[in-house]
């Protein structure tokens, strides 16, 4: 019998948290393997939603059994796939059940007629595993890297190299909630013409770019976040952010760096570096034995510093992206 005949896809509101919790703990397992991730505290809150009925999704039922989910998030004129997951007899039967959930979940956005754009980001599969339904859509495919860095259980036998001198003119802070504000401005500003802003558009916006920190610092999607993990880079003379490292725990002993972003005027000046080896050294001190962060491949310059620094790919995924308005996407100097 084939999977079509042996699977029902039905609508995600018609089932409780109860029901999706076994098949979500699996999923949880699956990303401490896989990404040393402990994303028990995201699975909590996305039962909490499932139990309130309002996510638009999809379930497989296997011979009446839950062996798959996906949903999205609406966002105003944007829809966020948020996750695919899927379980079977074998490898190939789980990726024929997910691959029957996203078309079922594109199909649905596809006839969304308030919807223009579709964004998302698969990290727990590898690069073109998950492509395929959103290829048949017209999505565009954007390589990431997820990469990790050891902390050395040992003092290194050869001499550490040299720490950059931080300007005298650049005040180094931990993150405090009056950095809000400031570091909304300075992404928005880091990002203009980006390649990471055709990837995720809340980039484009001032607006968009408080909700992305907010999301960071109040929600559990990437972990919970360290403040004192977190950093800022001041220019005192204009009391204006030049830059900024943004740190939240994944596991116990695991850290992933959220956001790295240096203004326009002070790049090519060794902040970056700067503010990833002070982030490296006060981790380890905290006793964390891992970092993690992700890159878009095509950010060339960003994984050159990340890979000399000791950072290296673990694996790489995919974001996909659908953006039916050219028009303003070329108002907003994304195009050609």
């Amino acid at each position: 019998m084939t999977v079509a005949n042996q699977l029902e896809i039905l609508d995600l509101r018609h089932f409780s948290a109860r029901q999706l919790r076994p098949l979500l703990e699996d999923e949880a397992r699956l990303w401490k393997m896989r990404l040393r991730w402990n994303y028990e505290s995201s699975i909590e809150l996305l039962l909490q939603y499932l139990d309130s009925r309002i996510l638009p999704g999809f379930v497989a039922l296997d011979r009446g059994r839950v062996c798959g989910f996906t949903f999205c998030v609406y966002e105003g004129h944007k829809a966020v796939v948020g996750d695919v997951y899927a379980v079977g007899s074998d490898p190939v039967h789980s990726q024929q059940i997910t691959e029957r959930l996203l078309r079922h979940l594109l199909e649905l956005l596809r006839h969304s007629p308030d919807v223009d754009r579709i964004e998302s980001q698969m990290l727990l599969y590898e690069t073109g595993s998950m492509s395929k339904s959103f290829l048949e859509e017209g999505f565009s495919i954007h390589p990431r890297l997820f990469m990790e860095f050891d902390q050395p259980e040992s003092v290194p036998t050869s001499p550490p190299r040299t720490p950059r001198i931080l300007p005298e003119y650049m005040e180094l802070s931990r993150w405090t909630s009056t950095s809000y504000q400031p570091a909304a401005e300075l992404i928005h500003a880091a990002y203009a013409n980006h390649i990471d802003a055709s990837i995720n558009d809340q980039y484009r916006t001032l607006h968009g770019s408080l909700r992305f920190l907010h999301n960071i610092v109040r929600f559990p999607g990437c972990g919970v976040f360290e403040a004192n993990s977190s950093w800022v880079l001041r220019d005192k003379r204009i009391d204006m952010l030049a830059g900024m490292l943004l740190c939240s725990r994944v596991a116990p002993d695991v850290a992933h760096i959220t956001q790295l972003c240096v203004a326009a005027p002070y790049r090519r000046h060794g902040l970056g570096r700067i503010l990833m080896e002070h982030c490296i050294e006060n981790l380890s001190g905290d006793g964390f034995s891992a970092i993690t962060l992700t890159v878009t491949e095509a950010n060339a310059l960003a994984v050159k510093l990340y890979e000399s620094l000791g950072f290296t790919v673990h694996h790489r995924f995919d974001a996909m992206v659908k953006d039916a308005s050219p028009t303003r996407r070329d108002s907003l100097g994304l195009l050609g």
